[in-house]
């Protein structure tokens, strides 16, 4: 695909992400890619795979759900607003069609909800197996404390409404000052071939600018939630922080120059399978901020890569998410 075109369609997502809870018309969704009205609709699907409609539904979708999630001092009404609807009814009806479950399905999931749902959306149309608990973290112990009493179960059988203490998590708040990097965009989302792809080219990128490979501080800026978006259409990107001789040069596409933020950061420690990452992305959010005092920023998960995954087989990172003041 020709790197020019690339830029301009992620011109257009981050444009559609700004403005998710408003109207979009195709008519700014090209002008802000640079693209011709009349062939953007044609150029979007054969580089997203999708029409500019699908997109903009399934990140609306995508969006509200871990809202739904996460944010459950929020009601289904409020939601429903802030996600652009006129109305909680037509916001269940969309969900429904979308997902098989119903919002509060989603906030409140049962085996009788999943044996009740129907096949929606994300998987007729995206092949993509859905089921609401998976929303939800999974205790990473089989011995649990239930009213008081130690119990043996495993994961599957654990209640959503049943209050599990687990371990603590070990989280770490830091300052973090700016830091400007290269970054590359995995073609092919979270698809563990297509990422391993991204960081040969971005690491080969950063050595002919004199970054030594064994020198490169790499992060990873992950936007989606796999658990809602099929893996080959999360949005992954590659980064390596810039040495400071070379913030006053430029970059050609596929590559951009973007940052890394100054401000107040979570971070988690976590060594692992990187199928099994999404766990500790999972359990940062259910049992980590809602005690903090802290809520997320506007601003994508990274993680820190600490070892080479390619050639480990395993990964070691540290997990930031970005904070703001209740």
């Amino acid at each position: 695909m020709n790197s020019v075109y690339l830029a301009r369609i992620q011109q257009a997502l981050q444009y559609i992400e700004t403005n998710l809870n408003t109207n979009l018309s195709l008519s700014d969704v090209a002008k802000a890619s640079y693209f011709s009205e009349f062939h953007f609709h044609r150029i979007f699907k054969g580089v997203m795979e999708e029409t500019l409609n699908d997109y903009i539904g399934r990140r609306r979708m995508e969006k509200a759900a871990n809202k739904l999630v996460c944010h459950q001092d929020l009601s289904i009404t409020q939601i429903a607003h802030e996600s652009g609807f006129s109305s909680s009814a037509n916001f269940a009806k969309a969900v429904k069609l979308y997902f098989g479950f119903s919002p509060s399905q989603l906030r409140n999931p049962t085996k009788k909800h999943t044996k009740e749902s129907k096949i929606g959306k994300i998987q007729s149309k995206y092949g993509k197996v859905f089921s609401p608990s998976d929303l939800y973290p999974t205790p990473a112990i089989n011995n649990v404390i239930v009213d008081g009493r130690k119990q043996q179960q495993g994961a599957a059988e654990l209640d959503m409404k049943t209050l599990i203490k687990g371990e603590k998590m070990d989280v770490k708040v830091k300052d973090l000052s700016e830091q400007k990097v290269w970054k590359l965009s995995s073609v092919g989302g979270y698809e563990e071939s297509a990422i391993y792809q991204t960081w040969g080219q971005l690491i080969d990128f950063a050595q002919t600018r004199g970054v030594d490979e064994k020198a490169q501080q790499r992060f990873a800026f992950c936007y989606d939630n796999p658990v809602l978006t099929p893996l080959n259409k999360c949005r992954y990107e590659a980064a390596i922080i810039m040495p400071e001789a070379a913030q006053n040069t430029t970059v050609s596409a596929p590559y951009f120059m973007a940052s890394i933020p100054a401000g107040k950061y979570a971070m988690h420690y976590y060594k692992g399978s990187g199928a099994d990452a999404v766990q500790a992305h999972l359990r940062f959010y259910s049992d980590w901020l809602p005690q903090s005092g802290y809520e997320p920023d506007h601003f994508p998960i990274m993680e820190h890569y600490l070892n080479d995954a390619r050639v480990d087989g395993f990964v070691e990172m540290e997990i930031y998410i970005k904070l703001k003041a209740l």
